[in-house]
């Protein structure tokens, strides 16, 4: 464990509390609207599905109230609608990820930095600024505890309530003393475990929800004179030893304030768990390389990947969409046979209580095996490598892998490729012309005057 001397907790709140817009550096600007743009379109593509849907239902029932926009729900008060944006946000596993901290920063994030701005009427360049800041909280506290902290907890749920108060209270333009007892406010009530994995529960959306909500009502107490503890990170009962085994302080200091974590962003271009995605891109390359024939072509598949994402990935053959998700051998199968890894390939129908029901599929995955490498586990979280090895019947071996998935800083899309998976995310739910009026609405943020009128009318 690498400890840093001081008060931790209090140099963050310090630093983040003083930030200001012209303190942004042109680049993180930018990252934080295309952050912006990624997120909506899972927020939007998402506020329509099933546990989207209950959760709006008690949202509702929580008060009535016109603070924030609910999206496909109307509105309800700011924290009611950072949970209900949050949930929506996290469902369909195609909102952003930060590598070196396991976190999906955006669901947790903008929702609670949205709700926050609108009901303050702050302007888009206040929200923007929130947003890099929440990023910058929760993505150092996730890289310290991470990866000890993974084996039980989910950081989408646990650092990135860190991060909701930080967003939230720059909205609030709270100083550092106050800025402080929000941070001590959401550190004792983050959570997340990992436990629903083994059911395919909602809690992994709940998680992200709830952090925003969280992060919401830690900035208001905080406003309120509501007093958080000052160590919440370091004291010797605070988060890093109550959650990590192998925590490392530095990284909350290392870089703060000159080095932008946002700029480290990653997003995703196929629906399903990030550990899969350096797996799914591999077997794609491998698919279009040469024409093999399909499923019976194949003798087996061999995937080797890291300790801590195959414990998380490892269902052989999936008897949910959900668990699916969390099927590193599913995935490569689809991406292989299909070409995709998108929202259609976890369709509901596709499975049943015996697993995959389609033949052709089910032989594939029998053939299947996954394994863990030690030299990718070391290589974890800085890189999330996989390797594949395809065999076919006529013995040729085709090979591929890689250490980072598409999306990633160091294998990046463009922002052309991010619009075009926002549009096909909104337009068939909503329609093309509420699809183009949102994706116009996130590029002229930096110019809008209050964040009331952004979304507040854009879907019915």
């Amino acid at each position: 464990m690498r400890e840093e001397s001081g008060g931790l907790t209090r140099r963050l709140a310090e630093t983040l509390a003083a930030v200001g817009y012209g303190d942004l550096p042109r680049e993180a600007i930018a990252e934080t609207l295309r952050a912006a743009l990624d997120w909506l379109g899972s927020a939007l593509a998402g506020s329509v599905e099933a546990p989207a849907r209950l959760a709006q239902r008690v949202v509702a029932g929580l008060g009535e109230s016109r603070e924030a926009t609910v999206f496909s729900a109307g509105r309800s008060s700011a924290a009611g609608a950072a949970l209900g944006n949050g949930v929506a946000s996290h469902i369909l596993e195609l909102d952003d990820l930060h590598h070196a901290s396991t976190l999906h920063p955006a669901a947790p994030i903008i929702p609670a930095a949205l709700a926050v701005a609108e009901r303050e009427h702050a302007d888009g360049r206040a929200f923007l600024t929130a947003v890099a800041v929440g990023y910058e909280a929760a993505l150092r506290i996730g890289e310290a505890v991470n990866p000890s902290h993974y084996r039980f907890w989910h950081p989408t749920g646990t650092a990135a309530t860190f991060g909701g108060a930080t967003a939230a209270a720059s909205l609030m333009k709270l100083d550092a003393a106050r800025m402080l007892d929000a941070l001590g406010t959401a550190g004792t009530q983050a959570a997340g475990l990992w436990e629903f994995n083994a059911d395919g529960a909602m809690s992994k959306h709940l998680h992200a929800g709830k952090a925003a909500f969280n992060g919401v009502l830690a900035a208001d107490l905080a406003r309120a004179g509501f007093t958080g503890a000052t160590r919440i990170l370091e004291g010797d009962r605070g988060f890093f030893r109550a959650t990590s085994t192998a925590y490392d302080a530095t990284r909350i200091t290392e870089g703060l304030g000159e080095r932008w974590k946002i700029l480290e962003n990653s997003y995703k271009l196929h629906a399903c768990c990030g550990h899969t995605h350096t797996a799914i891109d591999a077997a794609l390359d491998l698919r279009g390389e040469r024409a093999w024939g399909g499923a019976e072509a194949v003798e087996s598949i061999r995937i080797a990947t890291y300790g801590p994402g195959f414990e998380i990935v490892k269902e052989p053959n999936p008897r949910s969409s959900y668990q699916a998700k969390f099927s590193i051998a599913y995935v490569v199968a689809t991406a292989l046979l299909e070409g995709r890894a998108g929202l259609e390939q976890f369709a509901a129908e596709r499975f049943g209580p015996e697993g995959v029901r389609d033949a052709a599929t089910a032989g594939l995955l029998a053939r299947t095996r996954t394994a863990v490498a030690d030299d990718l586990t070391a290589q974890y979280p800085a890189a999330w490598p996989a390797r594949l090895v395809v065999i076919l019947r006529d013995g040729t071996e085709l090979r591929g892998g890689g250490d980072y998935p598409r999306g990633h800083p160091k294998n990046a899309v463009s922002t052309a490729e991010l619009e075009e998976k926002f549009l096909a995310l909104v337009a068939p739910r909503f329609g093309a012309d509420t699809a183009h009026r949102a994706r116009d609405a996130v590029k002229s943020l930096e110019t809008c005057e209050d964040m009331c009128r952004v979304f507040c009318d854009l879907l019915p």
